[in-house]
Formats: C-alpha cells, structure tokens, sequence
C-alpha cells in the first residue's frame, strides 16, 4: 500500500501514461462524466453540470489521501495531456492482499485498445510493485466490451452474484466477478518470455 500511497504513482508503457487527473484536465473529464453511454454499465450517475465535473477532481485527492481509492488519468504517449479516461483501484483488502479495479474511456476512443493496454500496465504495478496477490473486477451481465478487456489481460471469469450490489442509477444489479491471481500473472509472463 505504502508504493500506491506515499506518493501518487506515475505508471507508463510504450503507448500509455497512468498519472494524476488535474484541474486543467476539466474540459476532458466533462467530457467523459457527461456522456450517458460512457456509464450504462458503470454504478456512476453521468455528471452534465461542469461545476459538479471540477467538484470531482478535489474528490479524486481527497480520496487519495485517504487511501481509499486511486484513480489515474488514462493519457496517450502521443498526447500525454489529453485525458481520454480514468482506470481505478479501490476496495483494498489488506486481510487477503486483495484489490478491485474498473476502468472508462471518452466514447470517441472505445475501440481502440486503449483500456487494455492501460489495465495491462496498472495490472503490472499492482503486482510487480504494489505486491497484490488478487486483482478483481466486477462486470454487468450485458458489458461484453468489457469482459474482452478483462479476459485478454488473463482475467478469468470466476461467477455470477444475483442482485448483489446496489448501484447508482441502476438499482440493484447482478455482477459478473472476474479475478487475475499473481501466480497466474507470473506464469503467463513467463510462457511469454
């Protein structure tokens, strides 16, 4: 927890940089909150006032701070301070060494890979770095794009609970789990090799 928290972690690949979301990203991150497509599958309720949108980035610190929750700003290598989305780590189980992830993108750049390569890296961090043994996910039955992105970083698909969670804007809503172990992580990076 302390390489997650005692300072906000900058995480990059080849394609994709992870980093802090900052005031001056507003018009970007309205851009994602205000599309109501962006969160059908998501326990969010779309945000189409700016000023609650600019509200948000102070809640992102804050809950940092607290360390509860982490959420990164998904930029392109290309254009490092386009925000097109926001990948997450919340729900810390220190007992099992356990954490849950979700992820978004702008609409304009569903498609592209991007979500996948940007849950590839923050799967790299919370194992290799981070030192997590479980990495979860939970999934809306119809959410299909999202399920492939799971499953292609080597997620496995792990159950269904039946009207488990109380979501906002969505009422109470069945979950698909889906779970990656270290020693799965390992062994699939080592038959890449």
């Amino acid at each position: 927890m302390n390489e997650i928290f005692s300072q906000f972690p900058v995480l990059e690949s080849k394609h994709i940089v992870l980093k802090q979301v900052e005031d001056h990203h507003l018009d970007d991150l309205f851009n994602i909150y205000s599309n109501d497509r962006v969160f059908q599958y998501c326990g969010i309720i779309p945000k189409h006032n700016k000023a609650a949108v600019r509200n948000m980035i102070g809640h992102f610190e804050r809950d940092y701070k607290k360390r509860s929750r982490i959420k990164w700003g998904i930029f392109l290598q290309t254009d490092s301070d386009r925000l097109v989305g926001i990948i997450e780590a919340f729900h810390f189980n220190s007992k099992v060494n356990m954490v849950t992830i979700g992820y978004y993108l702008e609409e304009s750049y569903w498609g592209q890979g991007i979500a996948s390569q940007a849950l590839e890296v923050l799967v790299s961090f919370l194992f290799d770095t981070a030192g997590f043994n479980r990495i979860q996910a939970e999934v809306m039955p119809p959410n299909e794009t999202s399920k492939r992105v799971l499953l292609k970083n080597g997620f496995l698909r792990e159950g269904l609970l039946r009207q488990a969670e109380l979501w906002s804007g969505k009422g109470v809503v069945d979950l698909e789990i889906y779970g990656i172990l270290k020693a799965d992580y390992m062994q699939s990076r080592a038959q890449q090799g």
